[in-house]
């Protein structure tokens, strides 16, 4: 029998490992299109997947430890977005895929790993909607927002301008 985490911990990798499929499939002109939702190119957004919204298991070990969490203002997280996509305007697809497979691999290694419990430990985070759990935060910012980003780079890539 599965328990939660190990469940949650497959659809991060289904979710992961269908990001790298897109990543490794992109010619270069695909690669380079921008998104009409996020603005950015396609590589600029599958990096931002694997650099930013897997990276949330830093906080998510913070949360299972009871250690005191980082105040975070949503303008902050915008604004460091922004900075990161401008940055990264000329990111590889080796590039990305390096980070896709090792922050990926580290986000299901370390989910499959919880208890049910520390799933579902809390605490408070306002600038991702007040209390959430582990379980929610890893839902809402990658199964959800990372997911909705796999959406946008999916449809950009069918798009022929």
């Amino acid at each position: 029998m599965r328990t939660r985490a190990q469940e949650l911990a497959r659809q991060l990798k289904a979710l992961n490992d269908h990001l790298i499929a897109l990543v490794t499939a992109a010619d270069d002109e695909g690669w380079r299109r921008p998104t009409e939702s996020e603005k950015w190119s396609v590589g600029v957004v599958a990096r931002h997947v694997g650099a930013t919204h897997y990276r949330i298991v830093e906080l998510a070990k913070m949360m299972v430890a009871g250690q005191p969490l980082p105040e975070v203002k949503e303008e902050a997280i915008l604004a460091r977005n922004e900075a990161q996509a401008v940055k990264h305007a000329d990111c590889t697809k080796q590039e990305v895929q390096a980070i896709l497979e090792k922050n990926g691999r580290a986000l299901v290694d370390y989910v499959a790993g919880l208890s049910d419990a520390e799933l579902e430990r809390d605490a408070e985070l306002p600038a991702f909607g007040g209390k959430l759990t582990v379980r929610q935060l890893l839902e809402t910012i990658v199964l959800e927002s990372a997911g909705s980003h796999v959406q946008s780079l999916q449809s950009t890539l069918r798009r022929r301008d």
